[in-house]
């Protein structure tokens, strides 16, 4: 790696962010937590190049960039199925491909889905950790863009900048043999309600654009509230589905900390890799559970996951 940059950026893409599990033990400050919209992608994206599962990616939102690799090393992307092109040779997403220092990587046309994350074998991106994170929060301006150290008014589609990252330190990228992993399969929107509206359930909404990944604006008839009285500011959960006003649901992805709008339920773990797929233009569909079926639905998506974890060949893991 070089004082240069591991990463060159032609064309930052239209939301392009370095993204790790997120800034934890920090809510109590009021620091969000950030990290992926879909962390079932990250993790797997990181597995298959060999990384830890908290090795920072970047995670590619509806368009993509343009990078040249300076260095040898492997790459996956995995989640949203984009066209994926290597000095103009096509790549399947979910399958690793070794890449030569000067090659190209060019995202394409976005086929489903709305986020994809780019993995590369030695340790992910090396931006600056802030609060022991290198997790992008847009609104605090934290971390890094894919297109350069992260400061304020910077813009996540600037080209031209360079990022860090770690040596691949495994065997020379051409011995890689390529390792390919499914999408998590099932339908978003399962939710355990909480209180104050009952017509929720078996609603199917549009979602319209979040600009800075605090979460979906879901477009649809108003909700009735059954209690009109201000709320006191309370703790927000990733998934949480507030009812703002003029008492439309919006659902937390990156979310505040706290918020004072009524939570009506929760978009469960299990489909919150699904739901942050979402593109402008899906639908989605909620689905009531309870609690006991929310926990058996995350136990078989941690299974479903870890079945595509077998040891990677050829590249050296962290």
């Amino acid at each position: 790696m070089t004082a240069s940059g591991y990463l060159h950026v032609v064309k930052g893409g239209l939301l392009t962010t370095v993204q790790d599990l997120g800034r934890w033990h920090h809510q109590a400050e009021g620091v969000p937590v950030s990290g992926p919209m879909d962390a079932y992608s990250h993790r797997l994206a990181n597995h298959l190049v060999g990384n830890a599962p908290d090795a920072a990616t970047l995670e590619v939102t509806l368009m993509g960039p343009e990078l040249v690799v300076e260095a040898d090393t492997v790459v996956v992307v995995t989640g949203a199925d984009f066209d994926l092109t290597c000095n103009g040779e096509p790549h399947a997403v979910g399958t690793t491909f070794a890449v030569r220092a000067g090659q190209v990587l060019r995202f394409g046309r976005r086929r489903q889905g709305a986020r994809a994350y780019l993995a590369i074998a030695g340790g992910g991106v090396l931006t600056p950790p802030v609060l022991g994170s290198r997790a992008t929060h847009w609104s605090a301006a934290w971390a890094a863009s894919a297109a350069v150290p992260w400061r304020r008014g910077s813009r996540a589609d600037r080209s031209g900048g360079r990022l860090s990252a770690a040596p691949c330190a495994g065997a020379d990228p051409a011995d890689v043999r390529p390792r390919t992993a499914a999408r998590p399969a099932g339908a978003p929107g399962r939710v355990v309600h909480r209180r104050g509206v009952a017509d929720l359930h078996e609603r199917e909404l549009p979602y319209l654009d979040p600009p800075d990944r605090m979460g979906y604006r879901l477009e649809g008839p108003p909700l009735a509230r059954t209690d009109d009285r201000e709320l006191i500011s309370e703790p927000v959960a990733v998934g949480a589905i507030q009812c703002l006003p003029p008492a439309s649901p919006s659902s937390c992805f990156g979310r505040q900390t706290a918020g004072g709008y009524p939570k009506i339920g929760y978009v469960i773990s299990a489909d919150l890799c699904l739901a942050g797929q979402l593109a402008p233009g899906d639908f989605i569909e909620f689905e009531r559970c309870t609690h006991a079926e929310a926990v058996a639905a995350l136990i078989a998506r941690e299974r479903q996951l870890m079945g595509q974890m077998t040891p990677p060949r050829g590249v050296a893991t962290t």
